[in-house]
């Protein structure tokens, strides 16, 4: 059984940072963007920065967006962290007419004009008894958001000049608009349970 995290390297995100808080839980880490890994892989991380459109189009140019959902599907395990939370759903008010993945039936709203945007730094989570996800402070950068729970989803909520969703959960896919891997102890814990879930989930798989 393969042991390893692949993390999905579109060029929209802070790679060093990701690979490293999985290495801290000795956890061997490989990068790429081969869309039949990415869709049988043990388990798999769909990181991102910066904007939905850059983010999406990485995506389809590297011809990944099926395997995503397919693995989405199949119910393996995925942990999407900021952006590649964002890009699991329809569409975002960032982009107007750029299509989302659609796993997420719900659409990314920008944060309220009185929030700082993007917002940067330290907030609070309140879980909502998922598995994966619990309370504690972590860091966010973001301006835009999920503003409301979509159907079937397990939700944990933060606050910035209104709630808004700081990650769902839902079977072995887990996303978190924060950056678990610079969240400290906290999102150490997170990053910890999502892949010995993962592997879980293989060894089932395999008997």
């Amino acid at each position: 059984m393969d042991r390893s995290i692949y993390i999905v390297d579109t060029g929209v995100a802070n790679m060093s940072s990701i690979e490293a808080g999985f290495r801290r839980l000795g956890v061997p880490v490989v990068r790429g963007v081969d869309p039949g890994v990415v869709a049988t892989a043990t388990a798999v991380v769909l990181p991102g920065v910066g904007s939905f459109a850059a983010g999406i189009a990485a995506i389809d140019r590297n011809g990944l967006r099926a395997s995503i959902i397919a693995r989405f599907d199949e119910g393996r395990p995925i942990l999407a962290i900021c952006l590649g939370l964002q890009m699991l759903c329809r569409g975002s008010a960032e982009a107007p007419g750029v299509a989302g993945l659609g796993v997420i039936d719900a659409a990314i709203e920008a944060m309220p004009p009185a929030a700082v945007r993007p917002q940067m730094g330290w907030n609070r989570i309140e879980a909502s008894g998922g598995p994966m996800l619990d309370s504690g402070d972590a860091y966010f950068a973001n301006g835009f958001a999920l503003r409301s729970a979509p159907a079937d989803w397990k939700a944990s909520w933060s606050e910035d000049e209104g709630d808004f969703i700081a990650g769902l959960e839902r079977g072995r896919t887990v996303a978190c608009q924060f950056h678990p891997e610079i969240s400290g102890r906290f999102g150490a814990g997170i990053l910890a349970r999502w892949t010995e879930s993962a592997f879980e989930a293989e060894v089932v798989r395999c008997v």
